[in-house]
């Protein structure tokens, strides 16, 4: 199972100025409207050809726009040996800034 995070827990962890590895993996037209500060974007698609681009020694989080592709995405990465966290209900939820 997963570990789940929420968009407040994240939203907290940058304000407090902690180093947070968002991976956003929706598609282009969708990061068009605005992602986290500092998230990495790889589409869902992309993201077993650009693993390696990822540290297995850093536990990153896994956003998208609703949660599914996001869970998706933990269940692959999490396969290939990655330490992730899925962030609850997606950029639906989000209420932060965007960039």
């Amino acid at each position: 199972m997963v570990k789940q995070v929420t968009p407040d827990e994240i939203a907290k962890h940058l304000r407090n100025g902690e180093e947070v590895n968002i991976i956003d993996v929706r598609e282009n037209n969708e990061i068009a409207t605005g992602k986290i500060p500092g998230a990495k974007h790889i589409p869902l698609g992309q993201l077993a050809l650009r693993k390696d681009e990822l540290d297995k020694d850093k536990s990153y989080i896994i956003t998208c726009q609703s949660g599914n592709r996001s869970k998706a995405a933990c269940g692959l990465l999490e396969a290939l040996g990655y330490n992730v966290e899925d962030m609850v209900g997606g950029m639906n939820n989000w209420n932060g800034k965007t960039k």
